[in-house]
Parts: C-alpha cells; sequence; structure tokens
C-alpha cells in the first residue's frame, strides 16, 4: 500500500472514531435530560467524568443529575451538583431555583428562599421562582406574603395551572374561600382532572361547608393518586360530621400512615374536627 493510501486509511479511521464518540456523548447528553432519575444519573455521571466536556456542558450535566437525584428524594446530594454547577457558572438561575427545590424537600424553607431570591435577581421573569418562593413562605406559615409571590408568579405566566393552585390553597387556608374557589376552578381548567387541584378545591369546599362537592373532589383525587392525605383526612372529617365513624376512622388513619401531621395541619388551617 502506498504510503499516500496509509495515510488517507489512517486519518479517515481517526474521524471515523471522533465521529463515533462525538454520537456517543450526544446520546449521553439525551440520556442525562431523560425523566428517569437512574437512566439520567448514569448518563450524567459518565458526561462530567469523561474529562472532554466544556465548563457550559458541565454545568448542564451537574444540573440536569441534581434534578434526577431531587426526584428521587436524594436531596443531599442534588444540592451537591447544584452547588457544583453553580461554581461552574454563578449567574445560572435554574441552578439556584433547582437547590431550592432540594431544600424545600429538605423542609429548608429559608435556604429555599435565598436561592429564589437570587434565582429571581438574576431572571426577574423567573414566574416558576416566584412560585417556589411562594411556597416556602407557604410553608413557614407567612402566607401573606406566599400570595403575593403566587400573584406574581400569574402575573409572569397566567397560563401556569401550579401558579393558580398553589394561590388557591393558600388562600383557603386563609378563609379567602370565593377568591380560592375561583383560583381553583382556573388552575382546573388550564389542567382538567388534576389531582393536586381536585385535592385543592375539595379543602376549599370542605371549608365552606359544601360536602357532597367535597366528597365528590376528594374521590376525584384519590381516583389519580391514592397518596393524598389532605384528601383522605378531609373525607373523614366529612364522614365524622355524618355519623359514619367506622369509615371515618379508617380514612383518617390511611391519611395519618401516609402524613403523620395531617391532623395537626387541619387544625392550623382552621378546620376542626366534630
Amino acid at each position: 500500500m502506498k504510503a499516500g493510501t496509509m495515510a488517507c486509511v489512517v486519518l479517515l479511521t481517526v474521524t471515523m472514531i471522533g465521529q463515533a464518540k462525538a454520537q456517543d456523548r450526544e446520546q449521553l447528553r439525551n440520556r442525562c435530560l431523560s425523566t428517569e432519575p437512574d437512566l439520567a444519573v448514569a448518563a450524567c455521571t459518565a458526561l462530567i467524568q469523561s474529562g472532554v466536556e466544556t465548563p457550559r456542558n458541565l454545568t448542564l450535566a451537574f444540573t440536569a443529575r441534581g434534578i434526577a437525584y431531587g426526584k428521587s428524594a436524594d436531596y443531599d446530594r442534588a444540592i451537591r451538583d447544584f452547588d457544583e454547577a453553580i461554581k461552574l457558572n454563578p449567574d445560572f438561575a435554574i441552578a439556584y431555583y433547582n437547590r431550592g427545590n432540594a431544600y424545600e424537600g429538605k423542609g429548608l424553607y429559608d435556604r429555599t428562599i435565598a436561592d429564589d431570591d437570587q434565582a429571581i435577581k438574576l431572571d426577574p421573569n423567573y414566574a416558576q421562582a416566584y412560585n417556589k418562593r411562594g411556597n416556602a413562605y407557604e410553608g413557614k406559615g407567612q402566607y401573606d406574603r406566599a400570595i403575593r409571590d403566587y400573584d406574581e408568579a400569574i402575573r409572569l405566566e397566567p397560563n401556569s395551572a401550579n401558579a393558580w393552585n398553589s394561590r388557591c390553597w393558600a388562600r383557603a387556608i386563609t378563609d379567602r374561600l370565593r377568591e380560592a374557589l375561583a383560583d381553583c376552578n382556573e388552575a382546573l381548567r388550564l389542567r382538567p382532572g388534576d389531582g393536586i387541584t381536585l385535592d385543592s378545591r375539595g379543602f376549599v369546599y370542605l371549608k365552606m361547608a359544601k360536602y357532597d362537592q367535597a366528597l365528590a373532589d376528594f374521590a376525584a383525587a384519590l381516583k389519580t393518586s391514592p397518596q393524598f392525605a389532605s384528601s383522605l383526612y378531609g373525607r373523614s372529617v366529612i364522614e365524622r360530621s355524618r355519623g359514619d365513624e367506622p369509615r371515618a376512622d379508617a380514612d383518617a388513619a390511611a391519611a395519618m400512615r401516609i402524613d403523620p401531621n395531617i391532623a395537626r395541619k387541619f387544625h392550623q388551617y382552621g378546620v376542626r374536627v366534630p
């Protein structure tokens, strides 16, 4: 074989290997963004450990892996990954927002608020950050501040069913029941059949003493997921008020297996058990 031909073969082989590696990395990047946590973690880890990714791509890989850890409730690992993403890019609002999510999962509401403050500072139109900061204020029992954040989230993103539902729940807790009902109805218009919002609206109807409507919403919410402690406990309150003690006891016990603090929360929300 002539030297020139040999050189062409070597060049072609190197090019093909390079293209194959590039294709492999592209597949890893796609898997890194998977909604399946285990698949995403494995792919993101491979990218992070490859030693060939740019700082920008590493920022995205750490962020995506942190999100995947968060979906599995592995909040400490998630926080460490968001820390790394922020070190690589201190102006990356999405990393602050998602680290705030992980802190919220740990019940560390002040840290959640601090991260959402920074996310909003970097991106003043970040509707999701306003909504989540509202969730953190709600967790601290600061309902008026929560509602103001939900107001802003809705102003920025009026088609966000999450924001409408969040404000519905906060208004229901503070006995702004007509406004709460309107918010839940709008959330359901935007996302029909949503279990979380049906649970919220059932709670509104419970506080309005519209028990048949509440029971219908609680049943619909539980059909989407049997894990809605508030629907189970709310239903038990109505059952007890109607003298159906066996069903009330069963629903209350099921609710407390999911959330041992549900009775205390309902008391704080102004719901009295007969």
